[in-house]
């Protein structure tokens, strides 16, 4: 976190970037994160209109079109201290409660996306026909689309079992992250598989699985990279009893 906070009297002044903010451009409040002190970080609300606060670029996603992505910009955004966000320097421990959740949202997400174009991808295959018969009933089709299923159903059961570990109030940082995981990399190649199925017509955007690849690209991105979760699930492991 590159974003700065610093006392100024009754109230913070905030300066910095933050980058990739979805509906960074159109909402009218946001919660900034912003270093303070010897690496603590605060969270503060800041409403738009706010003196020293803008929207910078928005951004050209390669997929996600329809989900604003901006980057935000303060400039000696004064905010007065009734507007930070929990205890001064403590927001550390927040930020690893949402990004948790988030993580489980982004495995959801995935899963959607590939199942979505597993669906085409099967109804593309039984009206196919190549050699006299649908191309559903050559095995290498069959075994793309059994290899997608099959792992698509295994990352919603991780999804579950994080989902129930939030729920019941128990920590699930290592299986937000295994199913953050395992489901966006399964849900991307369930898509890219999908598109194969189709040949030519998968690479038109006739059919949506194109879009569906681009979309799902960036779950393996967004909330923390794939190796971002590797690196959490063997630390989580490595300090197991």
């Amino acid at each position: 976190v590159q974003s700065r906070a610093r006392r100024d009297g009754d109230g913070y002044m905030l300066s910095g970037t933050k980058q990739f903010i979805t509906n960074g451009s159109i909402a009218g409040f946001a919660v900034i994160l912003a270093g303070i002190g010897e690496r603590k970080l605060s969270a503060f609300g800041v409403a738009r209109g706010t003196t020293g606060f803008r929207v910078g670029r928005r951004e050209e996603k390669m997929g996600l079109h329809a989900s604003d992505t901006a980057q935000l910009v303060l400039e000696d955004c004064r905010v007065p201290a009734a507007d930070r966000i929990g205890r001064e320097g403590e927001a550390f421990t927040d930020v690893k409660r949402v990004l948790d959740r988030g993580r489980v949202g982004i495995a959801a997400l995935a899963i959607g996306l590939g199942r979505a174009s597993l669906e085409i991808a099967c109804g593309y295959a039984k009206e196919r026909r190549q050699f006299g018969r649908p191309i559903a009933e050559f095995e290498m089709i069959q075994w793309r689309l059994a290899r997608a299923r099959t792992e698509l159903d295994a990352a919603r059961l991780l999804v579950h079992r994080a989902a129930a570990l939030a729920d019941a109030g128990l920590r699930f940082t290592d299986a937000a992250s295994k199913a953050k995981l395992y489901a966006s990399e399964a849900a991307t190649r369930a898509a890219d598989s999908s598109l194969q199925v189709l040949g030519g017509y998968g690479y038109l955007q006739d059919f949506p699985i194109e879009r569906h690849l681009r979309d799902v690209r960036l779950m393996e991105i967004g909330e923390g990279t794939s190796e971002v979760q590797r690196i959490v699930i063997a630390r989580e492991l490595l300090r197991a009893d």
